[in-house]
C-alpha cells in the first residue's frame, strides 16, 4: 500500500502537470503546431508493454542508452533506490498523451476575451495562465484528477514487465501483489481480498474528489 501511494501521487502530479504545460506550449504561437501536437500525444499509440520493453533497454545498466549519456553505472531497474522512479516515469511518459489532449481542448475553449482583459490589467505570462486557464479549466483539471488516480492504483503492465514487483519489493504495488497471490501463489481468497479492498480505495478516493471539488466550486 505505501509503494502504490508513493507511485500514484507521483505519477498523478507529474502526468497532470507535464500535460498542463505541454499544453499550453502548444496552444500559443509557435512553428510547426501540428507537429509537437502529434509527438506530445504519441505515447496514446503505444502499449504499456511495448514502451516498457523499449524504457528496458533505456534503463539497462550496462548497456542502456541513460547510463551512457550521464556516464554511469546506475541499475535503474534493480537497485529499489532507483527502481520505483524508474517506472513512474515510464508511466508518467504514457500518461501525459491523455491528460494534454484534454487539456489543450480545454484550454482552446477559453474565450478569447478573458486574456485580452487581463493583458489590459498588465497582467504577465504566469499571472494570465494563473488567473484565467487554470480557474477556467478547473472541471477539467477534476476529471483528469479522478482518472489519473484511478488509472495510477490500478497500474500493472510496466510493473509486470520491468520489475515483476522488485528488487526486495520496491516496485510491488497492490494490483501486482493481486496477480501474484492469485495466479502465482494460487491464494485466490487472498487475492480476492486484496481486489476488495482496492475497490473500497478507489471508491473513497473518488468520493473525496467530489466533495473537495464541490468546495472549490461553491
Amino acid at each position: 500500500m505505501v509503494t502504490t501511494l508513493k507511485f500514484s501521487v507521483m505519477r498523478v502530479i507529474l502526468s497532470i502537470v507535464l500535460g498542463f504545460i505541454l499544453a499550453i506550449i502548444s496552444t500559443e504561437k509557435i512553428r510547426a503546431k501540428g507537429f509537437f501536437r502529434t509527438v506530445y500525444a504519441l505515447p496514446m499509440a503505444i502499449s504499456a508493454a511495448a514502451a516498457s520493453v523499449v524504457f528496458m533497454f533505456i534503463f539497462h545498466s550496462s548497456l542502456g542508452i541513460l547510463n551512457k549519456a550521464l556516464g554511469t553505472h546506475i541499475g535503474w531497474l534493480t537497485d529499489k533506490k532507483y527502481a520505483l522512479i524508474a517506472v513512474t516515469i515510464v508511466s508518467v511518459w504514457m500518461a501525459i498523451g491523455m491528460n494534454f489532449i484534454y487539456l489543450t481542448a480545454a484550454i482552446q475553449s477559453v474565450p478569447a476575451e478573458l486574456y485580452e482583459s487581463v493583458a489590459l490589467d498588465g497582467a504577465n505570462f504566469f499571472q494570465k495562465h494563473r488567473h484565467v486557464t487554470i480557474p477556467s479549466i478547473s472541471p477539467t483539471l477534476f476529471f483528469l484528477l479522478i482518472i489519473n488516480v484511478i488509472n495510477s492504483v490500478q497500474a500493472y503492465a510496466e510493473f509486470k514487465m520491468m520489475t515483476q514487483g522488485g528488487p526486495a519489493e520496491s516496485t510491488n504495488v497492490i494490483v501486482y501483489e493481486i496477480y501474484q497471490e492469485a495466479f502465482i501463489n494460487s491464494r485466490f481468497g487472498v487475492a480476492c481480498s486484496e481486489s476488495v479492498i482496492l475497490f473500497v480505495i478507489l471508491i473513497i478516493l473518488t468520493a473525496l474528489q467530489f466533495r473537495l471539488e464541490k468546495k472549490v466550486t461553491y
